[in-house]
Formats: structure tokens, sequence, C-alpha cells
């Protein structure tokens, strides 16, 4: 059986980590994922999801990515279930991370740039 995910997209929040009472490293996030092809009315549709991080990558992701990063999660789909306060079993899917790239330039480094020189930031260069 193949159970192989590959995802590039944005992070919805800033990676916030915690740890298990053994003292694993965990993150939740969710990549907000753009699909390849329009809609009826011909706007792009965005899929928000939710993946898990342990360990290095946990940690790593939380130090050096913030909202807006562009991050590819390589990974597997896992379902799970539990049963919440109403008795009602809830079923959850998610993806569970191989590794994480960091792509592109994180948010925070591209506003410092556009404060220091506007012209880069504007896409002009000197010719």
């Amino acid at each position: 059986m193949i159970n192989h995910v590959t995802l590039v997209g944005r992070l919805t929040k800033d990676p916030e980590i915690r740890y298990t009472s053994e003292g694993a490293p965990v993150a939740n996030i969710t990549l907000a994922v753009s699909r390849n092809f329009r809609n009826a009315a011909g706007e792009i549709d965005t899929d928000f999801v939710h993946c898990t991080l342990w360990r290095r990558t946990a940690e790593n992701t939380a130090n050096y990515c913030r909202k807006g990063s562009i991050v590819g999660v390589i990974g597997r789909i896992q379902t799970r279930n539990y049963e919440n306060s109403e008795g009602k079993k809830v079923y959850v899917t998610e993806v569970v991370a191989d590794s994480v790239r960091f792509m592109g330039t994180p948010p925070q480094r591209m506003r410092a740039r556009e404060l220091f020189d506007p012209e880069s930031a504007s896409g002009q260069s000197e010719a």
C-alpha cells in the first residue's frame, strides 16, 4: 500500500510547539493550499490541510516559520477518531509530516527589506 503526500502551501498562523508528557515536541499547523484549477465562478479555491509535526521537524518549523511562510510538507495521511464531550464520535483526517522544507522568503524578512530598500520591494531594479 502507498500512503504518501506532498503539499506546498502557506501557514495560516504561527506554529506553536508543545510537548507530550514524555517530552516529545509536537506542533500542529494548517497549510493553505491552492487548487490547480478554477471553480465555476472563475476563482481558485483553497484547501486548508491540518498537519502534525514531531520532534526536530516541529522545533525547527516553530523556530523558523511564521504565518504566511511557504513550506513544503512530505508525509502521510492519518485518520483518527475520538468521542467529544457530547458523546458524539468525531473523525479527524490529517497529514503526519516526515519532513518540512522551508520555501520562499519569510514574510518578516520581506517587510524588513521594504523598510530599508523600497525599490527592491516594488520589483524595480537598476539597469
